[in-house]
């Protein structure tokens, strides 16, 4: 989707980095930095804005057996990597000839590249090429899209996929844009929300009703390969008894009508991203 006005769609990824808990299934997130401007302090889901290069063309060699077919699709993946990696310490990635993700041991050897990419000095074709290893872009499962309402200033294009954590890999906050990390069960974050315990934007707690109606990974991979990702563009309705929320009734989500307050608007109508 394009917009030639100022207020033109800016891509973005983000990942549901999901495992089996000893109590059920389990989410990774990271709570942003309160010196951020946008939703500080809120529990969110890595992610972040697609980088130009991550549109480089060469890194069609450094896929790991990929069957992605919608080559439009390839940059938000690769920044779906990029942004597990920078921000939650995961990396969906093979060295040659292997069939399993990287080892916490090889990923504990790759760690400065975080810091570069935080300081925007690496792109993933410069990662992939030093290092020789190939992304798992087959591990990033459609699961939402959203796109932030025309009446915002900033308006972004974010496709969320679900993945498995590789094994081992236990995840960790970058200390910089994130300064804090949980794995949690979903309805225990849904519950921390509404308590007010923590800060949880429209589009993160939406997505998070969605993943738990699973109760393991298989579970949530399994029914996100079976549905279909409609696109999601929150409307705000208005009648007799005041205004309200509402998104697609075919979204996956359930049926939304919920009262436009202070914690709804105007920043959590627009995704969790970092940047």
């Amino acid at each position: 989707m394009t917009n030639t006005n100022a207020n033109k769609l800016i891509p973005a990824a983000t990942v549901l980095i999901v495992r089996n808990g000893q109590s059920g299934l389990e989410v990774f997130m990271v709570v942003r930095n309160h010196q951020i401007d946008f939703a500080s302090g809120a529990l969110v889901f890595p992610g972040g804005k697609v980088d130009k290069s991550d549109y480089d063309k060469k890194l069609v060699q450094f896929l790991s057996n990929s069957n992605v077919n919608d080559k439009d699709d390839l940059p938000y993946r690769i920044a779906a990597i990029r942004e597990s990696f920078e921000e939650a310490n995961v990396l969906f990635a093979k060295e040659k000839g292997e069939s399993e993700n990287i080892s916490p041991d090889k990923l504990l050897k790759l760690s400065e590249w975080r810091d570069r990419f935080n300081n925007k000095n690496a792109s993933m074709y410069d990662f992939a090429n030093s290092k020789k290893i190939f992304f798992s872009t087959n591990d990033l499962i459609p699961f939402a899209h959203w796109v932030t309402p025309k009446m915002m200033p900033k308006r972004f294009d974010t496709k969320f996929y679900i993945a498995k954590a590789p094994d081992g890999q236990e995840g960790k906050h970058d200390g910089f844009e994130s300064v804090d990390s949980i794995w949690i069960k979903p309805q225990d974050a849904l519950n921390d929300c509404f308590s007010g315990k923590k800060t949880i934007i429209f589009p993160t707690r939406l997505n998070l009703e969605k993943l738990n109606q699973s109760k393991t990974v298989e579970e949530a991979i399994s029914s996100a390969r079976k549905s279909k990702v409609t696109i999601v563009i929150p409307t705000i309705e208005k009648d007799i008894n005041g205004s309200f929320l509402t998104i697609p009734k075919d979204a996956g989500y359930g049926e939304i009508r919920e009262v436009l307050s202070e914690a709804s608007t105007p920043g959590a109508l627009a995704p969790s991203l970092k940047k």
